[in-house]
């Protein structure tokens, strides 16, 4: 598969196949019109602390729970240095609803701290000034970069590491393996669509388990289609065989 040239084509696929599920279901079948991080950059006007903070609350939650606790966060602390002299257990129970509450409290009372006493307050621009934030690994910085500063970076999650691999555009063990292979393969012209995109596919049509392959337009370049099938034809074969042994033996 030439990655640089279909790419394109990959995201536009995987957005009629979720035009088309829409249809199919009667408007009920996307689990979430926009990703949490979409909306937050719709409705922040791309804030790089809500970015930030938001992304910092996505981890191992839902959407929807993201969603409510940065509204209830940024309902009460408006900027880096209130969340800075906030109180820790006040944080905690604005962000409740995002889990592992206690954790992510203390993260984000640091970062900010961090962002007041180094940065004057501004959310660092660059991969390297972010991942100099404690807890803000490549995934977090990446997102912010995309979603805040609008520069291209390819943030790669759990989707993207699965749909990437699924395909046939990389082989890899890792997230971080993944995202390196994407940015020397694939156009930098695409790299900001990638995340966003592949989340939503992800979590509606190539799910980690029962993926929707009859309904996906992009069967047909799919490498995980593929093998699934070569692995069915096999078991038919297999079952066959030993119906015919079966038959013998008698």
């Amino acid at each position: 598969m030439d990655d640089v040239v279909v790419v394109g084509k990959v995201l536009e696929l995987m957005h009629e196949t979720m035009k088309r599920l829409v249809m199919d279901a009667g408007g009920s079948a996307l689990r979430s019109r926009l990703t949490a991080l979409r909306e937050l950059q719709e409705e922040e006007g791309r804030d790089p602390l809500r970015i930030l903070i938001g992304t910092i609350l996505s981890a191992r939650t839902r959407d929807e729970n993201t969603r409510i606790a940065v509204r209830n966060l940024f309902s009460r602390f408006k900027d880096a240095r209130a969340l800075a002299d906030a109180d820790v257990s006040e944080i905690e129970q604005l962000i409740r609803p995002a889990g592992f509450y206690r954790v992510k409290a203390r993260r984000i009372k640091e970062v900010a701290k961090i962002i007041v006493d180094e940065y004057n307050g501004d959310v660092p621009d660059t991969l390297e000034g972010l991942m100099r934030l404690p807890g803000v690994g490549r995934k977090t910085a990446n997102c912010v970069l995309v979603y805040a500063f609008d520069k291209p970076a390819i943030p790669v999650d759990t989707h993207v590491h699965r749909i990437a691999n699924r395909l046939g555009l990389v082989s890899s063990r890792s997230v971080e393996e993944t995202e390196h292979m994407l940015m020397e393969k694939v156009d930098m012209a695409y790299w900001k669509r990638i995340n966003d995109t592949f989340v939503m596919f992800g979590q509606n049509v190539c799910r980690p388990v029962a993926p929707l392959c009859n309904l996906c337009l992009l069967k047909d370049m799919c490498r995980y289609y593929r093998e699934k099938g070569s692995s069915n034809k096999s078991i038919i074969s297999s079952n066959s065989s030993n119906r015919t042994t079966d038959q013998i033996k008698r």
